[in-house]
């Protein structure tokens, strides 16, 4: 039989004995039991303090812990100020200044010998000068004072590299110095209202350093610009027509804000797109109202505004209105109503009266027409602030379709030339209805006809082939003198202008945008003797 110490110690101390033994704490066993052993009488447990037993783990690896520290560079730092430049391109244009020329003194003699002679001399000069005013040997002659030129050619062909894609040139026109060339863009082949956004351009083609893909000064329309107008003597002010029917002001002078006024959309503007503007010397005006602007529309409407670079704006004066009723029973197709508007597509007035002027319209009617008419006409359907009249005195011969042009000769009173869509260019007669000479090149469309400024019997015009023809009447009643190919891969040119003041200078402007300068040789610019006589004796076979 176990003995008690060992029966206690059995079931307790055995597992101590291998829990220590496993920590390799066998030392300890002996006190331990003996410690059991004492108290077995008393208690099973007593409270007891022993040393500390420390476990090293055998896993964990201790840690170390090290105080570093690092200074970076020093940070240099340097302040600069700087002061920006605002530069600002401004472009004037000024009027040709002459030097004021030094008066002639007569030398400090008064001997008797220079007295005889002036009183001996006198009497001849004076009859030689009264000869020399009643003269007509140097009728029409002009001194020449550039170079001579044989040939015609093209000194320019300008365009704007930011113009939108589809745009045609629409209208030309030059300054008062016949330096500066305006261009409008704009579509004629609009379905619908226009949401395009056109351009009016301006290059200087005196400067040396032109640049024939950027325009010198170009503004933004918000709808497309069918025509144009410099004003006849200050040079950076311009009026123009929008397809929406708008009459615009410009001062180019002022790059930031060049638009001055406008008409806008009302009941006294033009309801369909502006055909034309043309500046009118006013008879009675003064001063500022010197000139009046006059525009017509397709919308049958000749207005006359008031405008002037000092006002800085445009106010409606004066109306007339185009009807089915003024065109002879021969032109009228269908039931056309007599109240219905005609569009008028061109306009001139004569150089003699400015109160005379000729219209051509959609239907192909010519008509003659007088701004004293005091026909009033009776149209409720149109809203107008002023009395619309009826301008027509007179029809002449229709032409079959649209007239695009019609211009007053600047050297006879009573002639005037016309084009249009059938393919003819005729000049007619203030004195007769049918046309004294009808001009057929076959090139197709003739889009505008102008009469030479410095050669009364020289006119020219531009085709829907692309072709620029040039007429002499002294020279052939038939055919062109000149043939030049002034469209883009032949496309149709719609516009042509003669410069007033450069008279070698010609423009014209095609359907893809491009406008061509061209230089005229001698023998268009230089006027023959008698060649006014050619020009009255071809008025004089409306009277036959």
């Amino acid at each position: 039989m176990a003995s008690p110490e060992s029966e206690w110690c059995v079931p307790g101390v055995t597992f101590l004995k291998q829990l220590l033994k496993h920590f390799h704490v066998q030392s300890r066993w002996t006190g331990v039991c003996s410690s059991l052993t004492a108290v077995r009488g008393f208690e099973m447990f007593s409270d007891e303090s022993l040393d500390a037993i420390e476990f090293k783990s055998s896993w964990k690896k201790e840690r170390r812990v090290r105080d570093g520290s690092t200074q970076t560079s020093e940070i240099i730092t340097n302040d600069v100020a700087a002061q920006s430049v605002d530069r600002q391109e401004i472009e004037v244009q000024t009027d040709e200044l002459y030097e004021k020329q030094t008066p002639y003194r007569f030398v400090n003699d008064k001997s008797q010998e220079l007295q005889d002679f002036l009183k001996r001399v006198e009497p001849f000069i004076h009859t030689q000068l009264e000869k020399n005013l009643r003269s007509h040997a140097f009728d029409g002659y002009d001194v020449n004072w550039h170079e001579e030129t044989k040939t015609v050619a093209c000194v320019h062909t300008l365009t704007h590299a930011d113009l939108e894609p589809g745009l045609n040139v629409t209208g030309l026109s030059w300054n008062s110095t016949g330096s500066t060339v305006a261009v409008s863009y704009g579509r004629f082949d609009h379905e619908d209202w226009c949401t395009h956004k056109s351009l009016l351009c301006t290059w200087n083609v005196d400067r040396k350093n032109i640049n024939p893909k950027k325009a010198d000064v170009a503004v933004d329309i918000s709808s497309c610009l069918m025509c144009l107008a410099f004003h006849p003597e200050v040079p950076a002010f311009i009026a123009g027509g929008t397809f929406n029917g708008e009459v615009q002001l410009w001062d180019l002078s002022q790059p930031d804000n060049p638009l001055l006024a406008s008409s806008g959309i009302e009941d006294d503007s033009h309801r369909d797109p502006v055909s034309r503007v043309i500046w009118v010397l006013d008879p009675e005006g003064k001063g500022k109202n010197k000139y009046k602007l006059v525009s017509i529309s397709g919308d049958g409407k000749i207005l006359v505004w008031q405008a002037s670079p000092q006002s800085k704006e445009i106010k409606l004066m004066d109306g007339f209105l185009l009807l089915a009723e003024s065109m002879p029973r021969s032109m009228r197709k269908g039931r056309l109503r007599p109240d219905a508007e005609m569009g008028v597509t061109a306009i001139s007035y004569t150089h003699e009266d400015k109160t005379l002027f000729v219209v051509g319209s959609e239907g192909g009617g010519v008509f003659k027409c007088s701004m004293n008419s005091s026909d009033r006409l009776v149209a409720g359907h149109i809203q107008s602030s002023v009395p619309l009249k009826n301008p027509v005195s007179f029809a002449f011969a229709p032409h079959v379709g649209p007239v695009y042009a019609v211009e007053c000769s600047p050297y006879h009173r009573n002639l005037f030339l016309t084009c249009g869509i059938d393919q003819t260019a005729r000049v007619y007669s203030m004195l007769q209805a049918k046309p004294i000479l009808e001009l057929e090149p076959a090139a197709g469309y003739i889009f505008s006809a102008r009469w030479s400024p410095v050669r009364p019997s020289v006119f020219a015009v531009v085709t829907g082939e692309g072709q620029l023809l040039i007429y002499d009447l002294v020279v052939h009643k038939v055919n062109p003198v000149c043939t030049l190919e002034a469209g883009s891969d032949k496309k149709p040119v719609y516009t042509l202008e003669f410069n007033m003041h450069n008279r070698q200078l010609l423009a014209t402007g095609d359907e893809l945008g491009h406008v061509r300068v061209w230089q005229l040789n001698d023998e268009l610019t230089i006027q023959d003797p008698g060649e006014v006589t050619v020009l009255a004796d071809l008025a004089d076979t409306a009277l036959e």
